[in-house]
């Protein structure tokens, strides 16, 4: 694969703010090379995350009931235009390209081809896609799909799809025998589904839209505001106005929580200063330093109450709720108590005084929200991140009350609610009874494989199967390469998806790749015009209206193309009416409101209405669904969030991938990452000057990085060109997916299983292939 890197290299310090000009600017470049500058797209746009148009297809921060006149943001925009693109991939492109000759593009371009127009089958003798009728690819999948093993067959969903297809769907892979429903979760915020339960008794957090300007106080950790959710700005700046202190740990500075200049307001784009100021206090903690930065703040807390108690005053701990609403304080207080200061500080890489101060602040709050992004999650011990951050919010009663709670910031814009209605490989979450007696099929009960067990099971041939309702899961998977040269052993690989990407590249036995309409299109069935719901991550409902014409005359909506796979596998194994749930998709939300009755009461009543509507999340109203039916405090196992690597030699770094502002995870929209300055390339490895010092690089060096897991897998990404920046000593970033193939599928969250991509450890080889030293 080329490097995805151009000929005009550019690396300079960006000093502006988030937003601005530099978003329009940007915006405008991206409409241009799109073909879509003088097109009606700008109208399209003015309908993005409002009541009467569409939700955006890249985040899933919430759309509120009163929209700004401009309710998307730049990296929504550019999901926007992405998706709406005058380019097409139809059948004369692939009739001139191999399929390995494609494996050579980068990412960038093959998705820069544009829609996909038309079903195509591989044909392994000419390695290339061929054209082939709908009722002929849904025939022929079936006829796979029923000689194979459903317990070897995998039903992947990436985040986009609607709550109605992604019913459909699970019912779809339920009917045929298999559990196996990953999705993209698994690889972002499983930690949070896993952890959050064990805590507070919610999968999903519990904080609305409303509670942002009730607060007095955020905290931010690991999250990349500007980048992966930047409508957040706006309540963010809307609270600093208000002189709310905003608290930030990231290991990298980001310029969104940072600088912002809201591109909305006449008056802030036309001043020459530089915007509001977004966080009140920046702590650089070190990577995978946050279960100890967490410690000391909570531990200078109880110190407060101590010295509240000592002098009769108002105690700083909030002693009624947790006396009536959790349960194991006792034991997170004495780990507090014989936690010492050096291992704090030498962890975190933050100072005494420093997270003293943020206790202070904290105990004169009197509602916190507490946000966090992958940061937390994406570590060998990413629910006991997860923990520790409610620990905190609980010693203060900061959960289930206005303005206060705890804040996943998830990414694809309806990955939450995939989960809501069903997709999920463990059977305890899924009301499977219900089911078995309204579809009349009995579901296996066994558990499933999540993302990381998947690809377990193709790299030992145990799965046969692969079906993808959108995404790029190659490319989006770690151990890249032993995934790679596995996948081709595959009997039977279908992809459902708008445009091409890396995974529509690597074929099995039997190979089709199924184009849908973009919910932003127009979904005529025979019940006439068609919208859908997503949920977005604040737990709230919204229906999402398809309006723009279709790419081409042959796409089938995602429906569709579920209930044509179903009716050709599993058609007469079920009472599911496909044909009449495609017909009129609000036949679809009464199921599932009849599956979900404590969710979706009156559902399709209430989520067309502005604003939507909010599920029932009991721990937002202090009802604890836990076994003990109280929330828990519950003490990190040790202050180290990676035991499971060595990073110990003087060699090795510790990586965390991240995230460009021209990208939305493995959609690559360009090459600007204007936000770091970074323009031209995406091959760089961000570096501390001391360690590059130490090891003997300098700026502009072209370096290979080595995986240093020490398991005898060669592991190894080529041409990275070393970048200073302002990161910890001993931490080392760059970009996701190129630096996905040194991540070891072992290294990852221990149960919630999300890949550690946050503390990967790597050496720096020179070009020559000599170590340095």
């Amino acid at each position: 694969m080329k490097p995805s890197v151009t000929d005009h290299v550019k690396i300079k310090r960006y000093n502006h703010p988030t937003g601005g000009w530099g978003s329009l600017k940007s915006l405008i470049r991206k409409a241009r090379g799109e073909g879509l500058l003088v097109s009606g797209i700008w109208s399209t746009l003015m309908r993005q995350n409002k009541s009467d148009g569409y939700m955006c297809v890249s985040c899933s921060w919430a759309k509120p009931a009163e929209p700004r006149p401009f309710e998307f943001c730049e990296n929504g925009a550019k999901a926007t235009l992405w998706d709406q693109t005058k380019r097409r991939c139809g059948p004369e492109f692939f009739a001139v390209h191999r399929l390995n000759e494609l494996l050579d593009w980068p990412d960038h371009d093959l998705e820069k081809q544009g829609r996909l127009l038309e079903p195509m089958r591989y044909n392994q003798a000419t390695d290339k896609y061929e054209p082939v009728s709908w009722d002929a690819a849904f025939h022929e999948i079936g006829k796979e799909l029923r000689k194979l093993d459903p317990q070897s067959v995998v039903f992947y969903t990436s985040g986009r799809a609607s709550l109605e297809a992604s019913f459909m769907y699970q019912l779809f892979a339920r009917i045929y025998g298999s559990s196996n429903l990953p999705d993209s979760s698994n690889m972002c915020h499983e930690s949070t589904s896993v952890g959050l339960p064990e805590s507070i008794g919610s999968p999903v957090g519990t904080v609305q839209l409303e509670d942002f300007a009730q607060c007095d106080l955020m905290f931010f950790f690991g999250h990349n505001t500007g980048v992966t959710a930047p409508r957040l700005l706006h309540p963010i700046e809307e609270a600093r106005q208000r002189g709310i202190p905003v608290i930030t740990f990231n290991p990298l500075p980001e310029r969104g929580l940072e600088r912002f200049k809201n591109p909305q307001s006449p008056i802030e784009m036309l001043s020459p200063g530089p915007g509001t100021k977004m966080s009140s206090e920046f702590f650089q903690v070190r990577g995978g330093g946050d279960i100890a930065a967490m410690t000391g703040i909570a531990k200078s807390l109880l110190a407060l109450d101590d010295a509240a108690v000592q002098n009769g005053g108002q105690r700083v701990l909030d002693t009624g709720f947790i006396a009536e609403h959790t349960s194991g304080f006792e034991e997170f207080e004495a780990y507090l108590r014989r936690t010492p200061w050096d291992k704090i500080v030498a962890r975190s890489g933050i100072a005494r005084a420093d997270l003293e101060r943020v206790a202070k602040i904290y105990s004169e709050a009197s509602a916190v929200i507490g946000n966090y992004g992958m940061g937390l999650t994406q570590h060998r011990h990413g629910t006991e991140n997860v923990h520790m951050l409610c620990n905190l919010l609980l010693m203060r009663g900061n959960v289930g009350k206005p303005g206060a709670g705890v804040s996943p910031l998830r990414g694809h814009s309806n990955v939450q609610g995939q989960r809501t209605v069903g997709i999920s490989e463990k059977p305890e979450l899924v009301p499977l009874d219900k089911f078995a007696e309204f579809y009349q099929f009995e579901p296996p009960r066994e558990k499933g494989r999540d993302t990381v067990e998947t690809c377990e099971g193709v790299i030992d041939g145990s799965v046969k199967a692969f079906i993808g309702l959108g995404g790029n899961f190659v490319r989006a998977v770690p151990e890249t390469g032993l995934i790679e040269e596995a996948w081709r052993r595959l009997r039977l690989h279908v992809q459902i998806a708008t445009k091409l990407n890396r995974s529509h590249l690597i074929p099995g036995a039997v190979t089709y790749l199924l184009p849908c309409l973009s919910r932003i299109e127009r979904d005529s069935q025979a019940g006439g015009e068609q919208h859908v719901s997503m949920e977005d991550s604040t737990a709230c409902i919204h229906g999402s209206f398809g309006y723009r014409p279709p790419a081409g005359p042959n796409l089938l909506s995602e429906p569709r193309i579920v209930a044509e796979l179903a009716k050709a596998t599993v058609g007469g194994k079920s009472a599911v009416p496909w044909d009449e749930w495609v017909g009129d998709y609000s036949l679809i939300r009464n199921e599932i409101e009849r599956c979900y009755p404590d969710h979706f009461k009156d559902f399709n009543k209430r989520f067309l209405a502005p604003g939507g509507f909010h599920r029932d999340i009991k721990a937002s109203k202090r009802v604890w669904q836990t076994p003990n039916k109280k929330a828990n405090f519950k003490a990190p196992s040790m202050l180290e969030t990676d035991p499971d690597i060595d990073v110990s030699q003087s060699d090795v770094l510790t990586l965390i991938t991240i995230r460009s502002n021209d990208q939305f995870n493995t959609t690559i929209y360009g090459y600007r990452d204007r936000l770091r300055g970074i323009n031209g390339t995406r091959m760089v490895l961000l570096m501390n000057k001391r360690d590059m010092q130490r090891l003997g690089v300098s700026d502009g060096d072209e370096i290979d990085l080595q995986s240093a897991a020490e398991d005898g897998v060669e592991r190894r990404v080529r041409g990275l060109r070393v970048t200073p920046y302002a990161i910890p000593p001993g931490n080392c970033a760059g970009y996701y997916p190129e630096l996905n193939p040194l991540i070891p599928l072992w290294h990852r969250a221990e149960k919630a299983h999300v890949p550690a991509a946050k503390s990967v450890p790597v050496r720096l080889v020179p070009v020559s292939g000599q170590a340095s030293k």
